[in-house]
This record gives structure tokens, C-alpha cells and sequence, in this order.
């Protein structure tokens, strides 16, 4: 199985698929190359998520593919699914989930600006948050946070999110979903600054969707333990050491181009 985002984010999801089901084979992709996503413009995107992730199901045969990148998967999993048979998974930001535990009825969406102005969070928000006053902020600046986090660095991520809650009638928002799996690393920041605000993750969801949509595949001869970057990463060392926590042992460069 592959889990892919476009840095370290989906690795909030490979650790809720470990600790679900811990013998599970994965294989991680990184698009480190092309990070940022969220301020690129969509027909780029679009073009190069289907050349990068059809070279990877080409060539590493997954049992199944986890797209854990909301961008991505707004983006690309619907042509994903057409082109390709085997199970591919998508990642939304959990507008469900926080409609669900708002008491206050206004909640929080705190996502990249493309991610933001997509029609698809409008749909979710008009699908299951009806009722509710929506707080949106599309922010370019946590994903890298969690990169630099993810690497050792302390952050600071008040000046990021204050906005959200700088809006009229925010100090009323008592959930906030969480539209991009980076910001999963950011959780204990992000509750420091609201503690009593409920910040909806989606890397559990999305692993419990994944074991469900694969139960009945033939999972254990796919997944190598290894995780690809599609650029060089400068602290590789330390990069590798980190992402062995997560059960790779390998870190191997991925280039599309080349077979």
C-alpha cells in the first residue's frame, strides 16, 4: 500500500494505520519536489499529480493508494479512480465531524487558500454543516511550520491562525477541522492556543476508510517499507531517522521521468 502527500503530512495518517493495524505494509511517497501545494494553480497541479502518482502506481504496483493530501485529492482522485482499478482513497477536510461536536454551531475550517476557495469544501459545508456558521481561513504558511517542526525546529503558529478567530462572531467557534494533514503535526501548538476549542484531525478517518475499503485485498505482498522523495532533502540523516520512526527503513529518491 501507498500512502503519498506532498511532504510530511500523511504521515499522521501512516501513524493512525499503524497503530489500527500495525503489521500492514507501506510504502510512503513525498512530492518534496513540487512543496507547496496550496498556492500552485489547479491545471498545474492537476497535470503533474496524474504524471507523478501514475509513475508511481506504474511502478510500485501498490495494493492500493492513499491519497493523504486534501489538495491532491480535491484535485486529482476522481481521474485517479477513472484511470486506474486499484483502491485509491482520498483525504477531506472533516467538516462532518466538527458539525458533529459543535455545540455553539460555528465552526472553524482552517485549510490552504486553495483549498479554501474550492467548490468541493462548499459542497461538504452545505452537505453536513448546514446549520452552521462557517469560519474559514486559508493560510500558506502551516504546512511549512509542520515541516519545520517535523524536523526538530519550535514553531510558532499563533500568528498563522489568529485570523480565524479575529473574524466577527469567531469567539463563539468551539470546533475546527482541520483541511490539511500537515496540520496534524501542529496539534499540540494548536490546542495550547484554544484549549476548548475541539480541533478535528483527519488522519484517523482516513486510516479507518482505508482499512475498511481494503479488508478483503491481498495486502501482504505489497509495500516494501520504504519511503521516496522526489527531490533531494538536505538533512537527510536526520530526515531518515525521523521517518524510520514511522516504520520506513529505506528513504530512495522517486523520479517520474525515469523508469
Amino acid at each position: 500500500m501507498l500512502v503519498f502527500d506532498s511532504g510530511i503530512g500523511g504521515l499522521g495518517v501512516v501513524r493512525a494505520l499503524r497503530q489500527l493495524s500495525p503489521r500492514l505494509p507501506l510504502d510512503y511517497l513525498a512530492d518534496n519536489g513540487f512543496f507547496p501545494y496550496g498556492e500552485k494553480p489547479d491545471a498545474v497541479l492537476i497535470a503533474h499529480l496524474l504524471r507523478l502518482l501514475g509513475a508511481a502506481i506504474d511502478r510500485l504496483a501498490p495494493s492500493a493508494l492513499v491519497l493523504a493530501c486534501n489538495t491532491a485529492s480535491t484535485l486529482a482522485l476522481a481521474a485517479l479512480r477513472d484511470a486506474y482499478r486499484l483502491p485509491i482513497v482520498g483525504c477531506v477536510p472533516p467538516v462532518k465531524p466538527a458539525a458533529a461536536a459543535s455545540v455553539t454551531r460555528h465552526i472553524g475550517v482552517l485549510a490552504t487558500a486553495a483549498t479554501v476557495r474550492r467548490p468541493y469544501l462548499s459542497s461538504l459545508i452545505h452537505n453536513f454543516a448546514s446549520d452552521c456558521t462557517i469560519h474559514t481561513l486559508g493560510t500558506p504558511t502551516l504546512a511549512a511550520l509542520a515541516e519545520q517542526k517535523f524536523r526538530g525546529a519550535a514553531v510558532d503558529v499563533g500568528p498563522a491562525v489568529a485570523p480565524l478567530f479575529a473574524e466577527p462572531g469567531a469567539e463563539l467557534i468551539d470546533a475546527v477541522a482541520l483541511g490539511c494533514t500537515h496540520y496534524t503535526f501542529l496539534l499540540p501548538e494548536l490546542r495550547a492556543l484554544h484549549g476548548d476549542v475541539a480541533w478535528l484531525d483527519p488522519a484517523g478517518p482516513v486510516a479507518r476508510q482505508t482499512l475498511t475499503v481494503t479488508q478483503y485485498l491481498d495486502v501482504g505482498r505489497a509495500g516494501s517499507g520504504t519511503a521516496y522523495v522526489t527531490a533531494p532533502v538536505a538533512d537527510e540523516a536526520d530526515f531518515a531517522a525521523r521517518l524510520a520512526e514511522y516504520g520506513f527503513d529505506r528513504l530512495e529518491r522517486f523520479d517520474p521521468e525515469n523508469a
